[in-house]
């Protein structure tokens, strides 16, 4: 009886409090399809939600609970990790750690750019693979943005020492953004200028999930989304996530002012302020474009940000915007949104690249049901473990729940964790080494793709959850430097 009541699909607005969720509300979630009898959940007139529906709010608000439960263990353990691996960076050797000790400075300021980050010691790399070249168009872009949306992890003084004295490029400046989602200044993004005779390109770069950051993950895994309206004509353009939206600027509507005027007090909102910041360095140059970038949530904020310029009618920033390049990036609409997107990116020639690499579980997520909620748009450029790419519509195991997918991102765990052994060590015995030589792809490439300690160390944890291992950079880095030379950025210009 109580399914046949059921008549709604999934609603069309939805906003999740997983902080005034109670064990009682939860259960009876799973039990009543009418959503405004629970307090934790704020949705649409579709209050009739179907139980598959049901399941997966309750699943995005208890992964939600917990993360949170565990927000502040999780930061401490997140900052003492850090702080004990530049100790052992730091004072590398005996000499080292006496020169240190006698200066007082055992482990650097935390806001120097001495100071790694937690995605740093995962992948040490600081400069572009050195046979890649502006000249390799697709691939030099490719290789440029994953490196910058890496960096875009560490702190400010760190990002310029890499940009000025590694890549030689010109440092533009970070900012911290106001994130009304988390009610912190927790948008962070830099600007590069990558210029020569021949070139002169911005490349702007969203931070990611941070890995310690219960606020991040929740971002990741929360189902809230909101309708998205055309600021001229109030039509429904669809819907959009929640918690990216409003990393970006958006507050409490479903519109976005084409003006910001703020009179509460917050900082920067994120869109607006890159926004003005690059019509004000492109009005300088008439050869000057840009590039918009960003890993893991990051990926979010950058294909988020042309949305919004199409929603405003930008001229003249999507004139001189040259592409989106994002890696590991969640779903961040539905399937109407998807639409409206593929059309706009078409109708303005820019190009959008979407990496995915073998497992990582951070593209499959939010839920992407056959006929709602969220939706990946236009073509990803998919990489197995071996860096082979393809691109393709849809990825294998869209979602990150299924049973398939856990088998195969186990099975895929356990062959990376081999991998990255054998490159340390370099002394395994012959017969393994004869048996795994196939997998041994970082050594037989040269030392830019050693893989260190901390994230062989890693690399167990995707035993423990699969796909998590399969986000880290140090994979998404490769994938722009080994994909196959026959790998034709021109099957994406369908997208």
């Amino acid at each position: 009886m109580a399914d046949q009541e059921e008549t709604k699909g999934s609603p069309s607005f939805l906003e999740l409090a997983p902080r005034k969720a109670g064990v009682r509300d939860l259960s009876r979630l799973l039990r009543d399809s009418d959503l405004t009898q629970r307090d934790f959940v704020d949705g649409s007139d579709d209050t009739q939600v179907k139980l598959k529906y049901r399941r997966l709010i309750f699943v995005s608000t208890l992964m939600q609970k917990l993360l949170l439960f565990f927000s502040t263990p999780l930061a401490f353990m997140g900052r003492v990790f850090e702080m004990f691996l530049n100790f052992l960076s730091y004072n590398h050797s005996p000499c080292a750690f006496v020169k240190n000790l006698k200066r007082g400075t055992l482990i650097p300021r935390r806001d120097s750019a001495e100071f790694v980050s937690y995605i740093g010691f995962l992948d040490g790399r600081i400069k572009l693979e050195p046979n890649i070249k502006p000249g390799d168009g697709f691939k030099y872009y490719s290789a440029l943005c994953m490196m910058a949306s890496k960096v875009a992890y560490e702190n400010k003084a760190r990002i310029e020492h890499i940009v000025k004295d590694h890549l030689n490029m010109e440092f533009l400046g970070f900012y911290s953004c106001w994130n009304d989602y988390q009610q912190k200044t927790t948008t962070e993004v830099f600007l590069l200028r990558d210029k020569s005779d021949d070139r002169d390109t911005i490349v702007v770069a969203f931070r990611g999930t941070e890995p310690f950051s219960a606020d991040d993950w929740c971002t990741d895994w929360d189902l809230s989304h909101h309708p998205l309206r055309d600021p001229k004509s109030h039509s429904l353009l669809g819907n959009v996530h929640d918690g990216f939206m409003k990393a970006l600027g958006l507050s409490e509507v479903d519109e976005w002012p084409a003006n910001y005027k703020d009179g509460t007090g917050k900082q920067n909102l994120a869109y607006y302020f890159i926004r003005d910041k690059l019509k004000t360095l492109l009005d300088a140059s008439d050869r000057t474009n840009y590039i918009v970038t960003g890993h893991s949530l990051g990926g979010a904020l950058a294909i988020l940000f042309p949305t919004i310029l199409f929603c405003h009618d930008e001229k003249f920033l999507l004139e001189r915007l040259q592409g989106v390049y994002t890696y590991g990036q969640p779903r961040v609409g539905d399937g109407m949104l998807g639409k409206f997107m593929e059309r706009k990116l078409k109708e303005h020639n820019i190009r959008y690249f979407r990496f995915v690499y073998s497992y990582d579980m951070v593209p499959r997520l939010p839920y992407d049901d056959k006929d709602h909620w969220y939706k990946h748009f236009g073509k990803a450029l998919y990489y197995n473990p071996h860096y082979h790419g393809a691109a393709v519509t849809e990825l294998p195991n869209k979602n990150y729940f299924s049973i398939i997918l856990a088998l195969a991102t186990m099975v895929n765990a356990v062959y990376e964790m081999v991998r990255s052994f054998v490159i340390v060590t370099k002394m395994i015995m012959s017969a393994v080494y004869e048996l795994g030589r196939c997998f041994v792809i970082h050594y037989t490439r040269g030392p830019y793709y050693k893989e260190g300690w901390v994230l062989c160390t890693t690399r167990i944890t995707g035993l423990l959850v699969p796909g998590v291992s399969d986000h880290s950079p140090q994979d998404y880095v490769n994938c722009t430097c080994l994909g196959q030379p026959g790998f034709p950025p021109e099957e994406m210009s369908d997208s």
